[in-house]
Parts: structure tokens; sequence; C-alpha cells
């Protein structure tokens, strides 16, 4: 019986000292054992196999597809919702709203210039896991939809604009007071959905019968600042009144414009309030 000729074809063309006659399955090259890779049918080469991984499509992760453009996800929405979980708890570990986060983070008229960053923070603190679970619902419901709407800048515009306003009515209007929770930019989110449904020839019935009653619950119950529920729902109603009437892609300038201004105004009354009451 023959032996099977000794040529360079009988060798790993990688390990030329290891006599091998496995062949790779796409090029046909011979390969030692520590060259192969397992395949669907037979084995390949190193370079094959390189070949394969890079002609497959390669998947994104989940949360990339997420946030990016255009996807519809409310990023920004669930982004709020999950700070305020986030500086509740924070709180809720150091004491509440007398504890050490929790004075650093509430709204004081008092601190308006000294300690601006209070005007955010005070948004995404809440005095109970009640005050929190009724506004993160809120934020859920219309949050979600307004996003989708409006898109992700002009919402996480909306959301500020109506926090600082309900931060204006609080200092125009009870600049001895200190607040804490998303109330009043979630009341800008009231106003701004009611716009938008009557601007569109929507039924806002029933939105202004919900409405109705959350303003009514802050004079029954105690500790809950009307004044930023007010400020909130006018400054969102104006903001949406300037999205909805510059919705043309000429018009953007004019947008941005009229939302900065909105802005500017809440700033000023904040300022203007502050020295004619400190």
């Amino acid at each position: 019986m023959s032996q099977p000729a000794e040529t360079a074809a009988n060798y790993c063309y990688r390990h030329p000292d290891r006599q091998s006659w496995v062949l790779c399955q796409r090029c046909g090259r011979t390969i030692c054992p520590e060259c192969q890779t397992q395949a669907a049918v037979g084995v390949h080469c190193p370079e094959c196999t390189r070949e394969a991984q890079q002609s497959v499509p390669r998947t994104k992760p989940r949360w990339t597809a997420a946030v990016r453009r255009g996807s519809g996800t409310p990023v920004v929405t669930y982004s709020l919702m999950g700070v305020s979980v986030v500086v509740f708890v924070l709180m809720f570990i150091t004491g509440g709203t007398g504890g050490l986060v929790g004075q650093q983070v509430a709204y004081l008229p008092v601190l308006t210039l000294t300690e601006p960053w209070r005007l955010i923070t005070s948004m995404f603190a809440h005095a109970s896991i009640f005050h929190l679970l009724f506004n993160m619902y809120a934020l859920f419901l219309f949050g979600r939809e307004l996003e989708v709407l409006l898109g992700r800048a002009r919402f996480a515009a909306l959301y500020l604009i109506a926090g600082l306003g309900g931060s204006a009515a609080v200092m125009v209007l009870a600049p001895a007071s200190a607040v804490v929770g998303a109330s009043g930019a979630i009341f800008g989110l009231f106003g701004a959905y009611f716009v938008i449904t009557r601007h569109f020839g929507g039924n806002a019935v029933q939105l202004l019968i919900v409405i109705g009653l959350n303003f009514a619950l802050a004079f029954v119950f105690p500790n809950i600042s009307w004044q930023a529920h007010v400020g909130g729902a006018i400054f969102g109603a104006l903001a949406a009144l300037v999205l909805v009437n510059t919705r043309r892609r000429q018009q953007r300038p004019i947008q941005i414009a009229g939302l900065i201004g909105l802005g500017v105004v809440a700033i000023l009354l904040l300022v203007s309030r502050f020295f004619v009451s400190y």
C-alpha cells in the first residue's frame, strides 16, 4: 500500500513544520488543529473566519437604537422620570426635605440670585412618595405623547420653560415660601397639551376637567404650591402657542427666538420680583 506524497500541500500554510490532512472548507488550504475554527460545515482557517465575521452585519445595542434621532422612543421623558426617582431616593436616605440633599435642591425665592441652580434642581425633588408618583404618572402619560409629537429638543425646552414659569409665579405670588416638585413643569405640559389639542380641532373637555381637579387639590390639601401650578400652566400654554404657529421649516429661527424669549421673561420676573421683595 502506497503512502501519501510528502508535499507542501500536506502541511499547514501557517505552520510549515506541521503536517495535516484537513482543509479549510472555504479556501481549501491545509490547516493544522491550532488554526482550525469549527464552522457549520467543516472548519475554517483564521483568514476565512475573520472575513466571515466581518461580513455579518453588526446589530447595535437596543439602547443606541432608542436614542437614535427619529426612533420614536421618548428618551427625554424617561430621563426626567429617572432623575426624579434618583433625587427622591437620595433625599429619602439623607433625611427628606429637611435633610442634606433636600436642603440643597429645594427652591427658596430668597436664594434665587445666589443659588440659581435651585430653579432646576427643585423640579426633580419631591416631598413624599405620593407627590413623586402623581407627578411621574402625569409625566408618563402626557410627556411621552408630547415628546413624540414635538421632538426631543422642543419637548425639553417646553418642560424647562414651564418649570421656570412655575418658579417665577412662586416668586411673584409667594416669595416667602419654599417649594419642591415637578408640578410647575407638569402643569406646563397640561397647558401645552390643551393648546395643541384645540389648535388641531380636538376635544379638550376631559383635559380641562383633569386640570380643574388638580387645581382644586392644591387648595384642598396643605403644602401644595398652587402658584407653581398656575405659572407652569401659563408658560406651558404660551410655549405651545409659539410651537404650533411656527411649524414650518423656514420659521425655525422665529420658533427658537420665541422659546428663548419666554425663558427670558420668566427670568426677568424672577429677578425683578427678587429686588422688590428682598
